[in-house]
């Protein structure tokens, strides 16, 4: 499998961003209640992935992204099924 950065819909209309190397374990993790932050948030709905060349890359990603804080930007890039900054 290859690293993703993936973003889920949570249940309180709000935006969880993660990276991972196997997501529907992952998934499976948030929806079963056993990723704290998203424990009470429950059901989650992934919306949008993309994978990279590596599990480095998809972190740096990530962080790139929770720090933008825009639900706007989020939504253009699940909109357009691309994150067009890598």
């Amino acid at each position: 499998m290859k690293p993703e950065v993936y973003i889920l819909l949570c249940s309180n209309s709000r935006f969880y961003i993660g990276s991972t190397n196997n997501l529907e374990r992952r998934i499976q993790e948030h929806n079963g209640g056993k990723t704290v932050s998203t424990k009470y948030i429950l059901p989650v709905q992934l919306v949008f992935r993309q994978e990279f060349e590596s599990l480095t890359k998809a972190r740096q990603i990530e962080r790139k992204l929770k720090a933008l804080k825009s639900a706007e930007i989020l939504k253009k890039i699940i909109n357009d099924g691309i994150i067009k900054f890598v």
